[in-house]
């Protein structure tokens, strides 16, 4: 389907929470417009900041609207690289903060013939590399956190912290799309969500699966007050105190989730077996 990409509502959100939780910072220039790059202090804690923004004139179409395309994918591979490789001989590891408001991954015939496949597989390599050579990362959900967008850019992090708003959601695909694929109306989808977590949107049906460490309420989600950015600061100093007192650069905390006991259950029997 050849669809008009401004015809989509492109969101902000992720710009204004940069920008606010990064004001004194220092910007780290990619070379790409869509990825903004910042390092700085949160709550006296060393961090590198990234976040992928909307560029309306970025050269590829379909990654104007604040998807994760081909120069996206590359781009936040280099930026998580440079803190690894900056460390590497340091005991102490920088934190990476991962600001997510992602509408989907650039669908496009040239995305698919340059090979996006590749260049988001890259940005998972870096973020994955990151974390087990002891990089705390963390990411905040601001707005929507969809499909292979935020598998490159956010879900590889030792901790997940969302806004508790209706302009956050979690899918592997928006509603229309789920809608098709399933040969169903998106009213029946609705209906279906209500009882399976997992097809739900709403991130409070999200954080049942047990992927969150936290679910923050905001005065302003698409404009941070002062207050929220002191409610997001103590977020990530807990958050990073959390991963180091862990000891853990894995991820099976994720598995402890009200709706999770079948997953840990396959896994149990899988092992058994094997």
């Amino acid at each position: 389907m050849n669809m008009d990409v401004h015809a989509v509502k492109t969101s902000i959100r992720g710009q204004h929470w940069f920008q606010a939780l990064t004001a004194d910072f220092s910007r780290i220039e990619q070379g790409a417009e869509s990825v903004w790059v910042a390092d700085g202090q949160i709550s006296g804690k060393t961090v590198r900041v990234i976040a992928v923004v909307p560029d309306q004139h970025n050269l590829y179409p379909r990654a104007q609207t604040g998807e994760v395309g081909l120069l996206e994918g590359w781009t936040l591979a280099k930026a998580v690289d440079e803190v690894i490789q900056a460390d590497r001989n340091n005991d102490h590891k920088r934190a990476i903060l991962c600001i997510v408001d992602v509408p989907s991954q650039a669908y496009g015939r040239r995305e698919e013939l340059f090979g996006i496949h590749q260049a988001l597989a890259g940005a998972v390599d870096s973020y994955a590399r990151a974390r087990l050579a002891g990089h705390p990362v963390i990411s905040l959900l601001v707005g929507k956190s969809m499909s292979g967008a935020f598998l490159a850019h956010g879900y590889q992090a030792n901790r997940i912290i969302a806004l508790k708003d209706a302009g956050v959601m979690v899918h592997a695909m928006g509603k229309e799309s789920a809608a098709r694929v399933t040969l169903r109306t998106v009213d029946e989808l609705e209906k279906l969500a209500a009882s399976i977590p997992p097809m739900a949107y709403d991130i409070e049906s999200y954080a049942t699966l047990g992927l969150l460490s936290d679910l923050l309420t905001v005065v302003n989600p698409e404009q941070p007050t002062t207050e929220d950015i002191a409610c997001v600061q103590d977020a990530f100093l807990y958050a990073l105190n959390d991963i180091q007192a862990a000891g853990s650069t894995g991820l099976e905390h994720r598995l402890h989730g009200e709706n999770r006991q079948m997953s840990k259950r396959v896994r149990e029997l899988l092992r058994e077996q094997w």
